[in-house]
């Protein structure tokens, strides 16, 4: 044999070899996606389960949609208005909130989708890029946020709150201007988890992976958002915050060739809606009422969902790893139910009860502390004898690790004070 088939034949062992860890990865996912299922499966069954044996309808209902989408206006992003429309009822979401890039020449907070589509809720926001560098949604946007010449921090949020509108921090680990009243955080953000990938092993990973499991290769990547919990944290222990989770949609990951006029030839997009909008979804519950022993769901419109999101009636869900609808943290007493974003009075007979959507870790937090961490639980009461801020997370140890570390659910608040 020659020496430079030698060559040859070592060279294709090692890139053989190099792909072991690949082929390893596509069948984890192929269990995870097995597993998955399972949670489903026990999910509904629990969900039927705790209607039957309920005397009272939960009194409130429950949509679930995404926060901080981009289409082609503003740069950064070819997605048309139909793709986000397709992407939004093929994960029958119920609301996308848009929060395009402003510009200097033109409004694209009013160019954007807003209003009822095919039942889609959409909301007219802005991504506005301070001065100082912070980056804010403004939800729903305005033109008042363009300015040649940029706005300061402090402006975006004066200029929300003057209208009523929503102020989050977006990218919290590069925010600079913490003292500012905003409404929330964007505890957790797709782009800023994805920046962390090494790309070499994300293109291997999507020649392996792609075509079986176009959305559930992102599990791969999935991190605990540490830093983004921790300055919520910081910032609940002077005043109120929502937390939100930014799916970042771009739909402009990926490569492309196309000819003179633009058409494309050959194309391989990695994030296109339909799959973005998979990964982590914010569940808001809105007030229901019951007729004749049937819940009615509460009207869903531009008012009644930025009320519900800024009084912390929400919840984050990863919803790639597991359906987290029907999650519910209340707290009870005489008076009545309360639910997360709630601020209710400590009295003797105070309790918070938590219902998992399957068996959980549940991780129960006060005052930025672990109070609790309990593994294989449903439902969870538990009484409360100190005024705190109480939030829990919820985790899947059946999924194995890494995914096991990754929060499943991150609620809201309940304040008791």
């Amino acid at each position: 044999m020659s020496r430079a088939k030698k060559i040859l034949l070592i060279v294709l062992f090692l890139i053989l070899l190099s792909q072991i860890p690949f082929a390893y990865r596509r069948y984890r996912l192929g269990r995870l996606n097995a597993l998955i299922q399972m949670i489903n499966s026990e999910s509904r069954q629990l969900a039927q389960s705790r209607t039957r044996q309920s005397n009272d309808l939960s009194p409130y209902a429950e949509y679930k949609g995404v926060v901080h989408v981009h289409s082609f206006l503003g740069g950064h992003s070819a997605g048309t208005f139909q793709e986000i429309l397709d992407g939004a009822i093929a994960n029958q979401l119920d609301f996308v909130v848009m929060t395009e890039h402003v510009e200097s020449q033109y409004d694209t907070s009013a160019m954007t989708l807003k209003g009822p589509r095919a039942g889609v809720l959409f909301i007219n926001g802005n991504e506005v890029a301070s001065k100082q560098g912070d980056r804010l949604l403004s939800i729903p946007g305005d033109v008042s946020l363009t300015s040649s010449s940029g706005v300061s921090t402090a402006d975006v949020v004066a200029n929300s709150r003057a209208r009523n509108a929503l102020s989050i921090i977006a990218y919290p680990e590069e925010f600079k201007s913490w003292s500012e009243n905003v409404d929330g955080i964007e505890v957790y953000n797709v782009y800023t988890n994805a920046r962390r990938i090494n790309p070499l092993v994300a293109l291997f990973d999507t020649v392996w992976s792609r075509r079986a499991f176009p959305a559930l290769l992102f599990a791969n990547y999935l991190q605990k958002p540490g830093l983004g919990l921790k300055k919520w944290d910081e910032i609940l222990a002077g005043r109120r915050a929502v937390a939100l989770a930014g799916n970042d949609s771009h739909s402009n990951v990926g490569l492309s060739l196309d000819d003179a006029s633009g058409k494309q030839l050959v194309g391989l997009k990695l994030d296109p809606y339909e799959t973005s909008f998979r990964l982590v979804r914010v569940h808001v519950l809105l007030p229901a009422q019951v007729e004749d022993s049937m819940e009615v769901r509460a009207q869903l419109d531009e008012t009644s969902l930025l009320q519900a999101i800024r009084a912390g009636h929400c919840f984050i869900g990863f919803d790639l790893l597991g359906d987290t609808t029907n999650f519910r943290f209340e707290v009870r007493d005489s008076r009545g139910i309360q639910i997360q974003g709630d601020e209710v009075p400590l009295q003797s007979d105070t309790r918070l009860k938590i219902l998992l959507p399957a068996s959980s870790r549940l991780v129960l937090y006060r005052n930025g502390s672990v109070m609790l961490d309990e593994t294989g639980v449903k439902e969870k009461e538990i009484p409360v004898v100190q005024a705190g801020i109480y939030r829990v997370e919820g985790y899947l140890p059946q999924l194995g690790k890494p995914f096991s570390e990754q929060p499943w659910i991150i609620s809201n608040p309940i304040y008791i004070k």
